[in-house]
């Protein structure tokens, strides 16, 4: 009995210690979002109500302590690829995340997940997550006024504003923390730049910190599928689903590595319902009205603490959904305090750049291509599509045709369809 009692405390305080890595995404995604037009308001209910529910469902259902969330960059490319760049509306761009969500499933059912897993190059994989880092640690660069637009070089560097440098604090706090292996260390970054910019009065205090009044109706099922379903979409779709499947892939493997559910063979206990899971939450999100959501790698701050079944997950998600009646407190969180967060992120995403080899030219190329392009075009997009095309068109011209994957065929024509588009 009283190991029963231990068992439970630790999975309950590493359910906490995920929640603590991850609740930057309360603050983070509404900024993104509202972005694209969303009400900001209805953004952060959902985002809670969203991360709730799913990661409760991976916990009932799976029996993880993984948990998910709508994903950093693919939160991005909603905002600042697909209704900015392509000019859709929100309502469009959610009509494509559901599917999205809704051929990840179906991919995942037939067992074609694995095929495309196999048929794209592992170094070319991390090369994206480093072209989402410094897309992400671009975004926020800007929101804090690091960098400014300029009509000589296209970008410059911005003046020191008391807002900069309330942001920068709050930066400063993130990486002091992190060093120090601190959890919590973006949230408290965070809450730091809010609270100095009430103090200096560029923040109003709200009237109230806890609000029962919670309205999703701006957001709830505004999606607009059959908007979606254009063909000129189609490489924005393929897009969400590449990014979210490798996303989730990745992160998964990285967590089970750590609970040792990897067998000697490679086989991963469990993943196929976790990636539909996956698949289903992104559906879900996108009734409800926020982008891709995905699984969370701040996943393995809970399990280094002792999380290894699904009382993690559902106390995470507990804790999101009681997160929800702070709306007043949340919604008040400049986004210059939300931009030492996101250059963390990326961050923390530039890590992957140790695992491309740069000497060798044939995927060092494509690598290279993909992770410039990303933050130079702002299209996450047109730095797969590049970085496929390269890839492909150097082992036809080395008559190493053989090397490419089948799938990879379907992958570069998809990709070339997608510049013709």
């Amino acid at each position: 009995m009283f190991q029963k009692k231990k068992v439970f405390k630790t999975e309950v305080l590493a359910g906490f210690t995920t929640f603590l890595t991850m609740s930057y995404i309360m603050f983070v995604n509404p900024q993104i979002l509202s972005s694209a037009g969303m009400n900001k308001s209805a953004l952060i209910a959902v985002t809670c109500i969203v991360t709730a529910l799913v990661t409760i469902m991976v916990g009932l259902f799976a029996k993880s302590p993984i948990a998910m969330a709508p994903g950093m960059g693919l939160n991005a490319f909603f905002t600042y690829s697909l209704v900015l760049g392509d000019n859709i509306s929100w309502q469009t761009a959610l009509g494509a995340v559901f599917l999205s969500g809704l051929f990840f499933l179906l991919l995942t059912l037939i067992g074609f997940r694995k095929k495309l897993t196999e048929a794209i190059p592992s170094q070319l994989i991390h090369a994206i997550a480093v072209g989402i880092g410094l897309f992400i640690t671009f975004i926020g660069l800007v929101n804090m006024g690091v960098i400014v637009k300029n009509d000589a070089t296209i970008v410059g560097l911005g003046t020191f504003t008391p807002t900069l440098l309330i942001g920068f604090v709050g930066l400063l706090v993130s990486l002091i923390l992190e060093s120090r292996k601190i959890k919590g260390s973006l949230l408290i970054g965070i809450l730091s730049s809010t609270v100095l910019a009430i103090l200096f009065g560029y923040v109003k205090m709200p009237s109230s910190f806890i609000s029962y009044h919670i309205d999703v109706s701006p957001l709830f099922f505004q999606l607009d599928i059959l908007g979606a379903l254009k063909w000129g979409l189609f490489g924005s779709i393929f897009s969400l689903l590449f990014m979210d499947l490798f996303d989730s892939i990745g992160t998964i493997v990285a967590c089970k590595d750590k609970l040792g559910e990897i067998d000697k063979r490679g086989h991963i206990r469990g993943l196929n319902t976790l990636l539909g899971l996956d698949a289903i939450a992104t559906m879900i999100g996108a009734l409800f009205g926020t982008s891709t959501t995905t699984a969370y790698i701040e996943s393995a701050s809970g399990i280094e603490e002792g999380g290894k079944t699904g009382i993690t997950s559902i106390t995470v998600g507990i804790l999101f959904l009681l997160s929800i009646f702070l709306l007043p407190l949340i919604s008040i969180v400049p986004a210059y305090a939300t931009a030492p967060a996101l250059i963390m992120v990326g961050l923390f995403m530039m890590v992957e750049i140790t695992k491309i080899n740069f000497k060798d030219l044939e995927i060092a190329f494509p690598s290279f291509i993909i992770i410039v392009m990303i933050a130079l075009s702002y299209s996450i997009s047109v730095g797969l599509a590049m970085g496929f095309v390269s890839y492909t068109l150097l082992k036809i011209f080395n008559f190493k045709i053989k090397e490419i994957n089948p799938i990879m065929w379907i992958i570069t024509l998809a990709s070339i369809l997608f510049f013709m588009i």
